[in-house]
């Protein structure tokens, strides 16, 4: 099958036939995945709108040695069953894979009530989580294997959209991909806003601002050396997500520069300490200044001053 062909549905299907192991769990978001009970049998597991007991019925199901792919609307996940997930399956070191639907503002016309700014941060200061945030439809279908076969719990931001760039790396956890490399800026993103952050790209270097871009897609683990090295070989970071700087990846940016000492101007594009308006996704983007052509204004605007 070609990546066009492969859905998100497919590949997990794909996998979990392979492995007896892997039992598939909803809280009644089985938009994506419908097709799978009938695959399944009893290793698919639907209980409702009690995101709570999903998330204590996996760790069970996981402590006696099954590989569980928990799916729910991510702001519900993370924040109502945050206890149940930190306890049962942090600090057990559960092989619990927790899928967030509708990540930051993923969810056309949902308010913050039903999308989840903080997910990020949330979940990696769970010790031991993995956080996996794929750029669209291939990457996700790329990661699958790899999240299941680590037996670490890890978080997936669930992301579908079209690819807009080939991806140039087998996928890896804790390992980015540069995607351009350049000298005067160095541009760090994860999900769907990979695609607004190579337009922006295009439009810098048509300016004759260089550009390297990254992208970052596994929040933890994190690769510091891609960090690192975007820091020594340009003048600039800007980091690029739908998530609160805080907690999200300009943090985790600023937390490794300062770890290893290195000095480095660094922009944080994002959301800052406040809710966002509620629109369709690309009036979102427009009255949060998070186009590709915007995000080239902000950023050359940075540079001059």
């Amino acid at each position: 099958m070609t990546a066009k062909t492969l859905t998100y549905e497919s590949v997990l299907g794909a996998l979990a036939a392979a492995r007896p192991d892997v039992v598939v769990m909803t809280a009644e978001n089985r938009i994506h995945i419908r097709g799978l009970e009938a695959w399944l049998g009893p290793r698919f597991i639907d209980v409702g709108i009690a995101e709570q007991t999903l998330v204590g019925a996996a760790a069970g199901l996981a402590s006696r040695g099954r590989t569980v792919v928990v799916h729910g609307l991510a702001a519900f996940l993370v924040m109502r069953a945050f206890e149940f997930i930190r306890t049962d399956v942090g600090i057990a070191g559960l092989p619990v894979k927790l899928v967030g639907y509708a990540p930051g503002v993923l969810s056309d016309a949902n308010g913050p009530t039903h999308q989840a700014l903080e997910d990020v941060g949330l979940m990696r200061g769970i010790p031991g989580m993995q956080v996996v945030c794929p750029a669209d439809d291939v990457e996700m279908g790329q990661a699958l294997p790899a999240v299941l076969a680590s037996r670490a719990p890890c978080y997936l931001r669930y992301n579908v959209e079209p690819a807009v760039v080939a991806h140039r790396r087998t996928f890896v956890l804790g390992e980015a991909e540069v995607l351009a490399e350049g000298d005067r800026v160095a541009l760090l993103t994860y999900g769907f806003l990979l695609g607004e952050a190579m337009r922006a790209r295009r439009a810098l270097e048509a300016r004759g601002i260089s550009v390297h871009l990254v992208n970052m897609r596994t929040l933890a683990p994190i690769d510091e050396g891609a960090i690192l090295d975007a820091a020594r070989r340009t003048r600039a970071i800007v980091t690029v997500e739908d998530h609160f700087l805080r907690g999200g990846l300009y943090g985790v940016v600023a937390e490794v520069l300062a770890r290893h000492r290195t000095a480095c101007r660094l922009t944080g594009l994002g959301f800052d300490g406040r809710w966002f308006r509620p629109a369709l996704l690309p009036d979102v983007l427009m009255n949060e200044r998070l186009t590709g052509p915007q995000i080239a204004e902000r950023i050359e605007a940075g540079l001059e001053d």
